[in-house]
């Protein structure tokens, strides 16, 4: 239970909150792609995004960036909130919003699948429906307390899953039960805040609903005193006299009373009330920002801040093999960690989180997670080689324990001189760079001279160091060979690489011999680097006006050349001249090219499918397309700020290239269709089954054009993979406790012709797992279901993050790669006591509160050795985006 008791926060006597003019519509459907089935309706998606949007400008409000003016709520006025022109007015021009949409964008994707997955969709206490309002208000507290201890935990991710199912579930109520047709104008108090119990429910022999044989019931509801809910199909069947959820795909609402009083769209077809849908989104959002609050409440804003990754910069997270070759490059990475905490202590760049894994043969871990840059450099500090080890090691383990803990949209870095014993984890640790969106960077150092520090069980292949290859390649990261006396001007591109850098196309993608590379530069790049990694003997790059700069080292008309070994940079000088730049190489074997640049103008890919028909129509999220299904493409654009890019002069994105991995061939060209209104950058695209015939890697290119017609070009962050078939696991919504076995579910479906597959499961840390199908034959457009029981042993330390792993192998098709599903879980003590309201008034009043931050956390994990209201305040939309929200006394 939530607490009987809360206490008022320390606000003034009016809050300003930015709202944005909501169209009339029936709510609420997942997600954007619900407005096909009903136009000018208010989605889940809407909401959350809003609500979230009105909470991080009012912590900016409140909290005035270091060294920049405080932002001015006038300015804000009048004008559509968006998340670009919220970070250049609080950071500054320029800084990308890209991390906090893809954190919000976590949320709001878990908010949908309450919709789509099996063990959620038909729910009646996750929905609010069936009347089964007292165990709807139980699970919405339950998901919520969750979400908090996850984000204690520091397991942002899974508290963003947790605080989206909690949102489905607070919207749900008001667009599925009859509190709007009560005539109520204000949230209900006790919803959140479940001092009291529910007021006034109707009981199992109240008749609620009578017989409506039209689509559209605006006055099917019996009595206006007494709250209730719809029934959903047949699953719990409806009693006589109550009401359905109503539309074209509810069973229940043909039988007597015919009809319906959900509000989810503005479409009759869906929704019976759809009249009252802008009354029951209004208050649907209001709810909403009380969630964002409380939870800024209780966390405080910097652990708030981190939770909706409200930050330009990415965390830090150090991979360190230990043995005792390794004390210069241990030495590297304290030099540019120690530099990354003294120049970014207190300012917006400063890390959100530090994560260090070291590593030994035979042993890796334990991950040191925290969010207090002194607790890091002591763990750091305290490192040192220890003695002589065998090559290869257990670099690939470590590697995994890693994105085990760092959050998404981060860079790792990889200290090694030794080629990996775990290869067989390659593939997997592939796909969870992608599952995670991290980048892993290796720096090697490959020096003969070390060949007497290690012992050598076997003759090593030259090609051992492949699998870091394949791993830097699958996350957009590099791999980077060098020896001691460079190591540690190298490791300085561990703090280069922590801003917010865009990878620019190459045409061609690979090196050519004889044939030199363009890349485009536009008026959004600035701090522009070319990288080139090999056996280079000479080049030259050359600029729009064709001036050249070869490799000579120092400063050129071009830029600042650095060489380090194998490793070649320039910085170009600013500002870079606007047009397409060449590079010409000279080298044995294929180098390495790679142009990087700073730019808030950037995308993010997500992918899904179509659904059309149904209760609720809207995207179904996949995490990667699957072979032989029409996958919808959405391209989500940041940095289209609306004040610096307004009319004729916003940048604009026609087509995406899709080229594979690695040989970069051009495998075709998609149109993109704006959704919504053009300053949300969201674009869409389908993606046919035959483009993408075979599975296997691909990237993405974003072409279009800035406000002058000039080219604008970048490239996806890390490339892409078409699965085989398609994975999902799914687990219990709650938290582990030790002891206790836990079933999971998984999923998988072929799409293809006939294929026999292998399946694995694995968990880590190493707990008892077992499985009830380790074979199956698919047939095209055939699916099958399998069980997996997890044992968490007494042992099991609290605040352990489990990370089970499903692997679909076809046994007939070696060229194919595995398919991978992730699950995270979280391992608690005990059943969480975190009381998520007890700061703030048991009204329910809307606010935002302006708690001091908690001091920073710190969690060490070990992997695996060896491996009513007071009053009455008016509120209301004033020019479509300005809510003015007066509170009464307390």
């Amino acid at each position: 239970m939530l607490p009987a008791e809360v206490l008022p926060p320390r606000l003034g006597s009016s809050v300003l909150l930015l709202l944005p003019f909501l169209l009339p519509a029936s709510a609420f459907f997942p997600n954007f792609w619900s407005l096909l089935a009903a136009i000018g309706s208010i989605t889940h998606q809407d909401l959350t995004e809003e609500a979230a949007l009105n909470v991080t400008l009012q912590l900016f409000l409140e909290q005035p960036p270091p060294g920049r003016p405080p932002l001015r709520l006038e300015d804000f006025l009048g004008r559509t909130l968006l998340a670009d022109d919220l970070f250049a007015a609080y950071f500054g021009s320029g800084s990308s919003s890209r991390r906090f949409r893809a954190a919000l964008g976590e949320v709001s994707r878990a908010n949908a699948a309450q919709d789509f997955l099996p063990t959620s969709k038909n729910d009646p206490d996750l929905h609010f429906d069936a009347e089964r309002l007292d165990q709807g208000r139980t699970r919405l507290a339950a998901a919520l307390r969750e979400s908090l201890v996850a984000a204690r935990a520091l397991d942002h991710t899974l508290s963003r899953q947790r605080l989206g199912a909690a949102l489905h579930a607070l919207q749900d109520f008001y667009s599925h039960s009859n509190w709007v047709e009560l005539g109520q104008e204000q949230p209900h108090p006790h919803l959140l805040w479940p001092r009291q119990e529910f007021q006034n429910l109707a009981q199992a022999s109240d008749p609620t609903c009578s017989d409506c044989e039209q689509l559209s019931c605006p006055g099917n509801l019996l009595d206006f005193r007494l709250l209730t809910s719809g029934y959903f199909g047949t699953d719990p069947p409806k009693p006589p006299g109550k009401c359905s959820h109503g539309g074209h795909f509810d069973r229940s609402s043909s039988q007597p009373p015919r009809g319906g009083i959900n509000k989810d769209s503005t479409s009759p077809g869906f929704s019976p009330h759809h009249e009252l849908h802008l009354q029951a989104a209004n208050l649907a959002l209001l709810a909403s920002i009380q969630v964002f609050s409380l939870m800024r409440s209780r966390l405080g804003d910097r652990d708030f801040s981190r939770l909706l990754d409200i930050t330009p910069v990415s965390s830090l997270s150090f991979v360190l093999d230990t043995t005792g070759s390794m004390g210069e490059e241990i030495n590297a990475a304290k030099i540019q960690a120690r530099s990354i905490v003294e120049q970014r202590r207190g300012t917006p760049m400063e890390p959100a989180l530090y994560i260090l894994v070291p590593f030994h043969d035979p042993e890796f871990g334990p991950v040191f997670t925290t969010s207090d840059p002194d607790s890091f450099w002591q763990q750091l500090n305290e490192l040192h080689a220890l003695g002589g080890g065998d090559e290869p090691e257990m670099c690939l383990s470590a590697l995994e324990l890693a994105l085990l803990h760092t959050p998404p949209l981060s860079d790792i870095f990889v200290f090694t001189d030794a080629s990996p014993k775990d290869a067989f984890l390659t593939n997997r640790v592939e796909s969870l760079t992608q599952e995670r969106h991290c980048r892993v960077t290796f720096l090697v150092t490959e020096d003969p001279s070390r060949v007497r520090m290690r012992t050598r069980r076997e003759v090593l292949s030259p090609l051992r160091f492949k699998p870091y290859e394949a791993v830097a390649l699958a996350s957009g990261g590099e791999l980077i060979f060098t020896k001691d006396q460079y190591i540690q001007d190298v490791a300085a591109i561990v703090g280069e690489s922590m801003a917010d850098l865009v990878t620019l196309p190459l045409e061609p993608p690979v090196v050519v011999s004889g044939k030199p590379l363009a890349f485009t530069v536009d008026e959004m790049l600035q701090r522009i680097t070319v990288r080139i990694h090999g056996e280079v003997s000479s080049f030259w790059i050359r600029n729009p006006a064709g001036i050249s700069q070869d490799q000579e080292e120092g400063q050129g008309p071009l830029g600042h050349t650095r060489h380090f070994g194998k490793f070649w940079m320039m910085t170009l000088n600013e500002p870079p001249l606007k047009g397409s730049w060449e590079i010409q190489i000279t080298a044995e074997g294929t180098p390495r090219v790679r142009v990087q640049a700073q730019t808030s103008v950037d995308f993010l890919v997500h992918f899904g499918i179509p659904v059309e028909e149904g209760p609720h129509p809207g995207l179904y999220p996949l995490t990667q397309p699957v072979a032989g299904l029409q996958t919808q493409l959405m391209v989500e654009v940041t940095g289209l700020s609306s004040r610096a890019n307004s009319g004729n002069y916003r940048p604009h994105f026609s087509h995406v290239i899709l080229r594979g991995v690695p040989e970069g061939t051009e495998l075709g060209r998609v149109s993109l269709e704006p959704v919504g209104p053009p300053e949300r950058g969201l674009l869409a695209a389908s993606l046919p089954p035959t483009l993408l015939p075979t599975p296997g890697r691909f990237t993405l290119e974003l072409i279009g054009q800035d406000g002058a017609g000039q080219s604008l070009h970048r490239a996806a962050l890390q490339p892409c993979t078409m699965a085989p078939v398609l994975l999902e696991l799914s687990g219990p919504p709650g938290f582990l406790t030790p002891g206790t076995h836990t079933q999971l579910s998984f999923y998988i479906a072929s799409f293809l012709g006939p294929q026999e597959l292998s399946l694995t499961a694995t968990v880590n840390p190493s707990f008892a797992l077992t499985s009830n199908l380790s074979r199956v034959h698919l047939g095209q457009n055939e699916s099958a279901w399998g069980h997996l029981w997890l044992e968490v042993p007494d042992s099991a330390a609290p605040d352990l993050v489990v990370m089970v792993t499903v692997t679909a192998e076809d046994l007939e098709a070696s060229s194919v790669p595995p398919t991978h599903a992730f699950l995270r879980l979280l391992v608690l003590a005990q059943a969480p006591q975190d009381q998520l309201t007890s700061s703030v008034h048991s009204t329910g009043s809307v606010l935002t509160t302006a708690s001091p931050a908690f001091a920073p956390s710190t969690v060490m994990t070990q992997g695996r050795a060896g491996g009513g209201m007071s009053g009455s305040p008016w509120w209301g939309t004033v020019g479509g985006v300005l809510l003015l929200l007066g509170l009464s006394s307390w």
